[in-house]
């Protein structure tokens, strides 16, 4: 009973109860948050994973300032249900370079972990443009405007030294060039092609998304839309613990 009665003394004592809480909680996080200090990267490296070009990164912009992180989150869990619908689940590298990061908490419309390929630019054109058009039970609203909206890439060069300055390996070479690659990226025949995929690799998907001859919203929207979940390739990836 001396155990217990002691126990009982501290449950009774608010600001001895307070104290102890935190001295257990202070010992519990540093169990967990020193060896960090110790590792030099907690996330796995994974073939084929980069730093978005200028205009997936524009794109991205974009799709953060919409909004549209509300109802469709980024990652997927490895339940079977999910990785069923919508593919193989998410890795930690995959938002390795995403300040802020797109997971999500609540789902109004499907994942977008894997959105990348599936659908044709024309279709992403047309789902902005009126939802419902392709998706008759939608409640998604209209993005038509993106269409008619010019791209400003007057501070690309400054958004990926801003990056860079968190982490993600974009070169000074990369800034410096940050806004003939994006519109290198809407003509695969153009002159800065060769640089685009110097900086950001052959697999770069190069071609006019929103098949208009002006530089839009539409475009970098869509070229972000196309890259997702494309940069790993799952046929052939093992994850460390497997190798």
């Amino acid at each position: 009973m001396g155990i217990l009665d002691k126990h009982g003394a501290i449950e009774r004592n608010a600001t001895l109860l307070m104290v102890l809480s935190l001295i257990v909680v202070s010992i519990g996080g540093l169990i967990e948050i020193v060896p960090l200090f110790y590792l030099q990267n907690t996330i796995e490296d994974v073939e084929g994973m980069r730093p978005y070009t200028p205009l997936e990164l524009a794109g991205r912009d974009i799709y953060i300032r919409e909004g549209c992180y509300v109802c469709h989150s980024q990652m997927i869990r490895p339940m079977r249900d999910e990785v069923e619908r919508y593919g193989h689940y998410s890795l930690a590298a995959e938002s390795q370079y995403d300040h802020p990061f797109q997971w999500g908490s609540k789902r109004t419309g499907p994942d977008l972990s894997r959105v990348g390929g599936r659908y044709s630019d024309n279709w992403h054109v047309d789902h902005l443009t009126d939802p419902r058009s392709v998706v008759p039970e939608s409640i998604m609203p209209e993005y038509a405007f993106l269409k008619h909206t010019p791209l400003d890439t007057k501070y690309i060069s400054d958004r990926l030294k801003a990056d860079q300055m968190v982490g993600v390996p974009y070169t000074d070479e990369m800034i410096a060039s940050a806004r003939e690659d994006l519109l290198a990226q809407l003509d695969p025949y153009s002159d800065g092609i060769d640089t685009l995929m110097a900086h950001y690799g052959d697999k770069v998907v190069a071609r006019n998304f929103d098949s208009q001859p002006e530089l839009t919203e539409m475009d970098a929207l869509i070229a972000y839309l196309q890259v997702l979940g494309t940069m790993v390739d799952f046929s052939t990836f093992e994850p460390a613990a497997s190798r």
